[in-house]
């Protein structure tokens, strides 16, 4: 067993091959489609606590990103747009259409890059990577981390006590503790996708914006406001800018879900709640 399994969805859950990749899949609860899309170096985990909190009204989808939580490797490097691609291949071989999408960061980036294209019902972003622009500020801040976790991935000494303490900024919030223990314990295996990530990140097509702002279905943004990754401040003008968002501001980190659990499944449900009737996801019938 390796360190980063402990992050990903249950022991013995289902893996389904998608265009070669091995990922792991947790399905439990009955309703309309969840989908739950985790950050990098994350799994699906990070939604434990949000599951039994609405596995009662939903079907909750959890995924382990390639090479992280319980999922194989991929064989190309880690992008929003690669795990947006998979989780269309994903959702195809489930037959579920129009689900609601959760996604975290990375995992939020792929979300609307996947509504772009695909019938969802709704969409809960936080803490949303690419709605900022790729400029010489955003450039440098994705290399220096780039080069950290590349030096974590070639095993510098300091990585390790330097890791730590910087989840301890990711995710400051008590609700946190645990997953932030596995995600530390795992983080010299995880240094090499993490820096492919980034690398990703400060790449032109990271910048979704136009993406986000097209879309029209409902969008609830969950954000921490004490996010030092991904500041609210950055983001907040493309948010501004989309016709169907609103935004609620918990006190967390990078992952309002993990972090405040209580408050953010009050949200949640909150939100959706509040939508249009319609049957929330559908799947085909071969």
């Amino acid at each position: 067993m390796t360190y980063r399994e402990e992050i990903g969805v249950p022991a013995g859950s289902p893996i389904v091959e998608i265009d070669g990749v091995r990922l792991a899949v947790a399905r439990e609860g009955r309703g309309p489609a969840l989908v739950c899309l985790h950050a990098i170096g994350h799994g699906g985990g990070d939604f434990e606590a949000l599951t039994a909190a609405v596995k009662d009204r939903f079907e909750v989808i959890r995924i382990d990103w390639p090479g992280q939580g319980r999922s194989g490797p991929d064989r190309g490097p880690a992008s929003a747009a690669r795990y947006a691609a998979l989780l269309a291949g994903l959702l195809d071989r489930l037959g579920i259409v129009a689900p609601i999408l959760l996604g975290n960061s990375i995992g939020a980036a792929a979300a609307i890059l996947y509504a772009a294209g695909h019938p969802v019902r709704a969409l809960v972003l936080c803490d949303t990577g690419g709605l900022v622009p790729v400029n010489a500020l955003t450039r440098g801040f994705c290399g220096l981390l780039r080069r950290f976790f590349t030096a974590g991935a070639h095993g510098r000494w300091w990585y390790r006590p330097l890791f730590a303490r910087y989840y301890q900024m990711v995710l400051p919030m008590p609700a946190a503790a645990a997953q932030r223990g596995r995600i530390i314990a795992a983080g010299s295996e995880l240094a090499p996708l993490l820096a492919e990530a980034w690398a990703s990140f400060g790449r032109p097509e990271a910048d979704i914006r136009a993406v986000a702002e097209a879309l029209t279905v409902p969008v609830w943004f969950a954000w921490g406001r004490r996010d030092r990754v991904i500041p609210l401040s950055q983001c907040r003008p493309c948010i501004e800018r989309m016709k169907t968002a609103t935004l609620t501001v918990f006190d967390a980190g990078h992952a309002a879900f993990l972090e405040q659990p209580a408050a953010f499944a009050e949200g949640f449900l909150d939100f959706i709640d509040r939508l249009p009737a319609a049957a929330t996801s559908e799947r085909r019938i071969a």
